[in-house]
């Protein structure tokens, strides 16, 4: 019996990452595996697989799929990674990062949208996520440091503590700027400082916490 969003998933692999510039085979075959409709609200189904992003609860959304791919594919990342993920919202850029790395720690503010992912993500096998209710600004001091850091809301300016939590060649991928439009940086650690990479404007829900914008 053929699963029914999979002929969906597949189109939007192919017209809407591929045709638009995602190179990463193992980018493409992580959003062409993981179902999308199960992380939107059920009224929100017949949507999942459309190029937008979609609202969560609590003022809260889940980006676009070529957005996803874009950032995913700038981590770089390889199969033994360490990701940290600031902002698991409804989980569903933590299950495409559970694929494409060895572990996935995400960190959620909001309870409820943190215990409904993470009951979605069991469901579906993600056993290399932890998640963590807490400021995620702060990152994940006791787990750090991690080859790679994805931020799915938008900063004021990059956090200090975030850009401390990555190893030394680890990448980090955040959008930076006012809360109305950032820019998707793409931050890497060297030995002697970081290097920054515009990867072009974008717009996210404002990441909230002691680092960034007030509650």
């Amino acid at each position: 019996m053929t699963e029914p969003f999979a002929v969906q998933r597949a189109r939007m692999v192919e017209r809407q990452l591929r045709a638009r510039g995602i190179r990463s085979e193992p980018v493409l075959e992580a959003m062409g595996e993981v179902p999308r409709e199960r992380f939107v609200p059920p009224d929100q189904h017949h949507l999942a697989y459309r190029d937008q992003a979609l609202p969560l609860s609590r003022g809260q959304t889940i980006s676009q799929p070529y957005m996803v791919a874009i950032m995913t594919e700038a981590l770089q990342l390889r199969p033994g990674d360490r990701v940290l993920e600031i902002g698991t919202g409804s989980g569903y850029q933590t299950a495409v990062l559970c694929r494409l790395a060895a572990e996935v720690f995400t960190v959620e503010r909001i309870p409820a949208l943190a215990a409904g992912a993470q009951e979605i993500l069991r469901e579906l096998g993600c056993a290399n996520a932890r998640c963590l209710v807490g400021d995620g600004t702060l990152g994940w001091p006791d787990e750090a440091p991690f080859d790679a850091i994805l931020v799915t809301a938008g900063a004021p300016a990059i956090p200090e503590s975030l850009s401390a939590q990555l190893t030394v060649g680890g990448r980090m991928v955040i959008p930076v700027g006012p809360m109305q439009e950032q820019d998707l940086l793409r931050i890497v650690r060297t030995e002697t400082g970081y290097s920054t990479q515009d990867l072009g404007p974008c717009r996210f829900v404002p990441l909230i916490g002691e680092e960034a914008w007030p509650a």
